[in-house]
């Protein structure tokens, strides 16, 4: 059990967040970002499974074959996709599972969170393309087709043209100047 290492990195991680999303004048989102990981239910089960340079969360499932820290996280932060995701009745009077479409202020903070998560657990190693690879290895996405498209280029973006210019486009589309 590592209870400083691990508060050491969600602290790193949500002055990465809340430096980006003062960048885009995402305020109270960059000062409340992830503060359910200070919670006894996702803190202590991560410190458990704290390794260095991995995410405690993906250690926990692989261990265990699922992430009672991830369940509780992501019904609590509306930035993460999954958060939005249910069961749908289609016309046909089918049910589905998929995403409901974010509101563009959590899509904002998603694309932050994934420059920040990636520059924590990367370190030395990240570049501009490691969120949007990161983003594209999963598989199966319960998400929105509008959300997938708008983060899918915001960090197409980032990875083609640098921080300076996603940053411009994630700011001029949260003012839908695009």
């Amino acid at each position: 059990m590592h209870p400083v290492r691990h508060f050491n990195r969600i602290r790193k991680h949500r002055s990465l967040v809340r430096k980006y999303c003062f960048r885009l004048g995402l305020y109270r989102q960059g000062l409340t970002h992830d503060l359910s990981k200070y919670s006894p239910a996702e803190f202590l089960r991560s410190a458990c499974y704290y390794r260095s340079g991995r995410n405690p969360i993906t250690v926990e499932r692989q261990t265990k074959g699922e992430s009672l820290a991830w369940l509780h996280h992501k019904g609590r932060n509306k930035h993460h996709y999954e958060y939005w995701a249910d069961y749908h009745t289609g016309e046909d009077g089918r049910v589905s599972f998929g995403g409901g479409k974010m509101p563009r202020r959590y899509i904002a903070e998603m694309f932050c969170d994934s420059i920040a998560s990636s520059k924590t657990y990367l370190g030395d190693r990240y570049t501009d393309a490691a969120p949007y690879e990161h983003y594209m290895k999963k598989q199966d996405k319960p998400i929105h087709p509008e959300t997938a498209k708008e983060i899918e280029k915001m960090l197409l973006i980032l990875r083609e043209q640098g921080e300076e210019a996603a940053f411009e486009y994630v700011k001029k589309w949260l003012n839908e100047e695009l």
